[in-house]
């Protein structure tokens, strides 16, 4: 062709930086922390919500905060991830427990499947909050839409809620974990803009 249909645009040094990210997450070859990362760029430098990420990027908002949500493993498994060496939903098994690094070179160890691997974290999980229940909290007293709704949030918010409920009273409270000074910020942000929307 000798004639190509083409748009020329202005843009300041920001906005070209933001299309450089964007077009690195649509390459086919990223693993799934590499994509994390680049939607982490666009919210921390940018601004941008997970809502907003999710309709530019023709992803689901869940698609997203899932993949951020592996942002708060330890290095040496997102390495692993990285490598091939544990797929994305091994590595979603291992969010929020505290001995994810042993759980994940026990599943490479092993070649376990993604439900075995989400069995296993099950009962490492249970194990390690045995100390921690109380009546009120005791993870295996909740019902499956408490459940499902601390899912949601937990995915909504890209980290760890927990609902305590009172089917007696009706009264409860939400608790939102965050890793650090950062991560609270990157939630404030998540959860001021939602009020604005």
């Amino acid at each position: 062709m000798h004639d190509l249909p083409v748009i020329i645009r202005d843009f300041d040094d920001a906005e070209v930086l933001e299309i450089a990210i964007i077009e690195n997450i649509q390459r086919a070859d990223l693993n799934p922390v590499e994509e994390a990362t680049g939607y982490r760029q666009l919210i921390d430098r940018f601004g941008h919500t997970q809502e907003k990420l999710a309709t530019a990027m023709g992803k689901s908002r869940s698609h997203i905060a899932n993949l951020m949500r592996l942002l708060q493993l330890p290095e040496d498994v997102q390495a692993m991830l990285t490598a091939g060496q544990l797929s994305a939903g091994h590595a979603r098994a291992l969010i929020t427990l505290p001995n994810a690094s042993e759980l994940a070179r026990e599943i490479v160890a092993k070649g376990l499947s993604v439900r075995d691997a989400e069995k296993l974290a099950a009962v490492s999980g249970t194990t390690a909050e045995k100390p921690k229940k109380t009546k009120a909290n005791a993870s295996s007293d909740k019902d499956a839409d408490t459940r499902a709704l601390e899912s949601d949030l937990s995915a909504a918010l890209g980290t760890k809620v927990a609902i305590d409920h009172s089917a007696d009273t009706g009264k409860g409270k939400i608790t939102i974990e965050y890793k650090d000074l950062e991560a609270l910020d990157d939630l404030m942000r998540l959860l001021n803009g939602s009020q604005r929307d």
